[in-house]
């Protein structure tokens, strides 16, 4: 059955009223397990289904024992269903997921988030995360959200506030920023951090590849559905991919600067990706980052078939050279050495420290952290797409918001390809997005 007619093929009302009857129950269950320490059961909730949730799903499986994933939620129903069988055949036992515990639609994330589940994983689109964080953090539950966390400065503020909300009930918040739980980052940066290449004074971090996926539109697709289908080609869904994959390095220089850039001026444009089917994202940015203490960052990212890939960041001081994560070339060579060649997976790693955090009774809260990358990633991606020079106080105190108006299937207008000297940085939302319009949608053959 069409997603756009059927939100949930779940009885959606009846369970809703069991678990909200029984969310006191679980939350004081969570609240009680939080300080128990042992191997007891964790629950976990799955939000967002698809190849990086799945995945997310199985490392956090990996990370200790005790965990089950017993809910999951997806905008789609196939992608939900492709999600069980993939988690079927990697975590076995540990997928107790039902019939009646796993949900499809827009609003499919709130009887997971009222359940009484201890852990909330979120792999929606970035979209949705703002809007899917303040109700994981009001419901009072622990949280490992991917990244970014936000598309947008108004959407940047909700998840601070909702990091502030899940501290004062002393809940865990960890972010897909890997490198943050990768031991050979950890110790080249506390290294860096305690004066072995003397003052950072520079950096270049980057993220080149070739293109992505793509889905074709299908007959009778309304433009909603094709839009979050391939969500990586707007910007209201995704942030563009200085945000929504560049983020990762953008962090590694705010690691290494112990701080957030404070202007950034930059280029970005589509050379490759010129076809409509790809939205109106760029496929390259280049943007230079000015820090507090006058670091200049070199940030590069691309998306571009036939070109060559290079990931990696490369941190210059005063006294010396890092790549942030294996070497230090200071007034002596250092090299990171994994200890018995025992090397640690980081996606596996970030949700071994977040059970242990649960598990010790030892909170840890990523959430400014990992909004404060994001938004510096949305500060480039703005230099770019504006052609100004971009400040931080005017990004966090900027209205933008690229949400839709409405969240539901039909019609909905993607706008322009930004254009420098054109675009500017306060942009209405009606300029995006109109209301649901089925009858001009099937006018328009979507």
């Amino acid at each position: 059955m069409p997603a756009d007619h059927n939100p949930n093929r779940r009885d959606f009302l009846k369970t809703s009223a069991v678990l909200t009857a029984g969310a006191s129950v679980g939350l004081m269950a969570s609240e009680n397990f939080a300080y128990a320490g042992g191997t007891d059961t964790l629950r976990v909730g799955l939000i967002g289904c698809g190849g990086r949730g799945t995945g997310a799903a199985v490392n956090c499986v990996e990370g200790a024992d005790g965990i089950e994933i017993a809910y999951m939620a997806d905008l789609f129903e196939d992608r939900l269903d492709g999600s069980r069988e993939r988690l079927k055949e990697a975590i076995g036992d540990a997928l107790t997921v039902t019939d009646d515990t796993a949900f499809y639609g827009f609003d499919a994330y709130k009887p997971v988030v009222e359940s009484d589940v201890d852990i909330i994983i979120l792999a929606t689109p970035p979209v949705f995360r703002p809007m899917h964080i303040e109700a994981v953090a009001a419901a009072g539950k622990h949280l490992f959200t991917e990244k970014p966390v936000a598309v947008d400065p108004v959407g940047i503020r909700k998840v601070i506030a909702a990091g502030e909300v899940a501290r004062g009930k002393g809940r865990s918040i960890v972010a897909g920023t890997q490198r943050r739980h990768d031991p050979s980052y950890i110790e080249t940066m506390r290294r860096i951090h305690d004066g072995a290449i003397g003052e950072v004074l520079s950096a270049q971090v980057y993220w080149n590849q070739g293109g992505l996926w793509h889905k074709d539109r299908l007959p009778g697709q309304s433009d909603m559905e094709f839009m979050l289908r391939n969500w990586l080609y707007y910007t209201w869904a995704s942030g563009d991919h200085i945000v929504e994959q560049h983020i990762h390095n953008i962090d590694v220089a705010n690691w290494a600067l112990n701080g957030n850039p404070v202007k950034a001026n930059g280029v970005g444009g589509r050379q490759v990706r010129v076809d409509p089917r790809y939205g109106h994202i760029f496929d390259h940015f280049c943007i230079e980052f000015e820090y507090a203490n006058g670091a200049r960052v070199i940030s590069m990212c691309r998306q571009q078939d036939g070109t060559a890939r290079y990931v990696g960041e490369r941190i210059q001081g005063t006294k010396g050279t890092s790549d942030g994560h294996s070497y230090i070339d200071g007034s002596s060579r250092w090299e990171w050495e994994w200890p018995n060649d025992e090397r640690v997976n980081p996606y596996v790693q970030e949700h071994t420290d977040l059970i242990a955090a649960i598990r010790n009774g030892e909170p840890v809260n990523e959430a400014r952290r990992v909004a404060e990358s994001t938004l510096s990633a949305i500060m480039g991606r703005e230099a770019a797409y504006t052609g100004q020079v971009i400040t931080w106080d005017e990004m966090m105190n900027s209205d933008l918001d690229l949400t839709p108006e409405n969240w539901e299937f039909g019609a909905l207008e993607a706008s322009p390809v930004p254009q420098p000297g054109i675009t500017q940085l306060s942009r209405p939302r009606t300029a995006h997005h109109h209301p649901m319009n089925m009858e001009a949608n099937a006018e328009a053959g979507g």
